[in-house]
C-alpha cells in the first residue's frame, strides 16, 4: 500500500456518512443568478450580502486601479508593499468604523492568525465562546496561550470561568464572533463587555457577518450595541458583505502600530492586490454614502424567513440574514441541496464537522440582490423538496 492510502479511505468514509463535500464550480458573476456547473441558478449561498461582488462601482474602481497600480504589489507591506491604496482603505475603514485606526489583511481568517498570537501568548489565557469560527480557534492554538471555552452566548458562564481561572494568568483576552455564521445568532456583547471590564480582560469581536449588516448603515456590531470604546479588537472582512476579499482588524492607535510591528501575515505574506484593494475603498464609500442596500437586506430576510416559518421549516434561532433550514441527518441535508440544485437553486448543505452531529442544514443567505420574485421561487421550492423529503407533511 501506498503511503497516503489512507487519504483516500478517509475521503470514501466521508462518502458513506453522508458528510463529503462536492464542489460546485461558478461560471458567472455572483449575483441573485449565477451559472453553476454549466447551470443557471438561483443563488441562495454565497456571502454576497449586499450585491457588492459585481457592482459596476467596484468593477470600475479595480479596473481603474490596475490601470493606475499594476496587477500586485510584488511585496510584504513592510518592505515595499504598502501602497497609498491600502493607506485610504485603512483611513477610510477607521472613518466608517468609528475607531482610531485599522490595518488590512488579506483575509479575516488571516487577521486572527495575525491578531491573537500577536497578543497574548503561553503565560495568557483566551475566554473563547464554544462556537466560536475555526480561524478564531486556529488563532488561539498558535498563540500557545491557555484557552478556555465558555458556554455558547452565556454571559453566566464566562463571569464564572473569569473568576474561577483568571487570576492564574499575566493576560486574559475574551473572544467572541459577533454573528455566528452557522445559526445566524448575536453575541450577547453588552454583557460580555461588562463582564470583561469587571475582570480586567481585553475584548476582541470578530465581525465578519455583521460587518455591511448589523449597525448604522451596516458598521457592524459594535456600532449596534453602542459599544465603541467597550471593545478593544475588532476584527472585520471584506469578502463577504464588502464583496471582494480581505480582512482588517480596527481599534486603538497603540494597538494598530503594535500590530504592524508583530503580526505575522502582514510581515510575511504580499499586501492585497491594487484592484482589490480600491474595489473595497468603493465599497465603503457606498456604504458610507447610503444604507439602502442594506435596508434592502433586511427586507429580503424578514420577507423569506416569514415565508419559510409559515410553511412548517425549522429555521432556528436566526437574529440576521441567515437562515438555517434545520435538517438534523448529513445525509437528508445533502439530499435535499441536490434536489434544490435540480429545481433550481443553488444552497449548499452543511454538516459535521462544520456544525455538531445531528445539526445538518441548508445555509440560506439573504442577498439584497435577490427580487420578491425570486424568494417566492425559492420559497415554492422548498415547499416542494420538504414535503417530497417527509421534512413537511404534505
Amino acid at each position: 500500500m501506498g503511503k497516503l492510502d489512507f487519504l483516500v479511505e478517509e475521503v470514501e468514509a466521508l462518502k458513506r456518512e453522508g458528510l463529503y463535500t462536492t464542489i460546485r464550480t461558478i461560471g458567472s458573476p455572483q449575483g441573485a443568478w449565477v451559472i453553476v456547473d454549466g447551470k443557471k441558478v438561483l443563488n441562495m449561498c454565497a456571502n454576497n450580502y449586499l450585491g457588492f461582488a459585481n457592482h459596476p462601482k467596484l468593477k470600475e474602481a479595480a479596473k481603474k486601479a490596475i490601470d493606475e497600480f499594476g496587477v500586485g504589489p510584488a511585496a510584504v507591506r513592510t518592505i515595499a508593499g504598502t501602497m497609498s491604496l491600502h493607506l485610504e482603505l485603512e483611513e477610510k475603514l477607521a472613518k466608517f468604523k468609528g475607531a482610531e485606526a485599522t490595518i488590512s489583511f488579506q483575509s479575516g481568517f488571516n487577521a486572527n492568525l495575525a491578531t491573537i498570537p500577536a497578543i497574548v501568548g503561553k503565560e495568557d489565557a483566551i475566554f473563547s465562546d464554544e462556537l466560536n469560527h475555526a480561524s478564531i480557534i486556529d488563532g488561539c492554538r498558535l498563540s500557545r496561550a491557555t484557552i478556555i471555552r465558555f458556554a455558547h452566548r452565556d454571559p453566566a458562564d464566562l463571569e464564572r470561568k473569569l473568576r474561577e481561572e483568571g487570576g492564574k494568568y499575566r493576560r486574559k483576552l475574551v473572544i467572541t464572533d459577533g454573528v455566528f455564521s452557522m445559526d445566524g445568532d448575536i453575541a450577547p456583547l453588552p454583557e460580555i463587555a461588562e463582564i470583561s471590564e469587571k475582570y480586567d480582560a481585553l475584548l476582541m469581536v470578530d465581525d465578519a457577518h455583521g460587518e455591511g449588516v448589523l449597525g448604522r448603515g451596516g458598521r457592524g456590531i459594535v456600532d449596534h450595541f453602542g459599544l465603541h470604546g467597550k471593545v478593544h479588537i475588532e476584527v472585520g472582512t471584506l469578502s463577504k458583505a464588502f464583496g471582494v476579499v480581505g480582512g482588517y482588524v480596527a481599534g486603538s492607535k497603540a494597538l494598530i502600530e503594535f500590530l504592524k510591528q508583530k503580526a505575522r501575515p502582514f510581515l510575511f505574506s504580499s499586501a492585497v492586490t491594487p484592484a482589490d484593494v480600491a474595489a473595497c475603498i468603493a465599497a465603503v464609500d457606498i456604504l458610507t454614502e447610503s444604507d439602502e442596500l442594506v435596508r434592502k437586506l433586511w427586507d429580503n430576510a424578514s420577507y423569506f424567513k416569514k415565508g419559510m416559518v409559515e410553511r412548517g421549516f425549522d429555521i432556528g434561532h436566526s437574529e440576521t440574514p441567515i437562515t438555517p433550514v434545520m435538517l438534523g441527518e448529513a445525509p437528508l441535508a445533502q439530499e435535499f441541496s441536490r434536489r434544490l440544485f435540480e429545481e433550481g437553486i443553488f444552497a449548499q448543505a452543511i454538516g459535521y464537522p462544520t456544525v455538531p452531529r445531528g445539526k445538518a442544514r441548508i445555509r440560506v443567505m439573504i442577498s439584497a440582490t435577490h427580487s420578491r420574485e425570486d424568494l417566492d421561487f425559492a420559497l415554492d421550492k422548498f415547499e416542494k423538496i420538504g414535503k417530497e423529503l417527509g421534512v413537511l407533511r404534505s
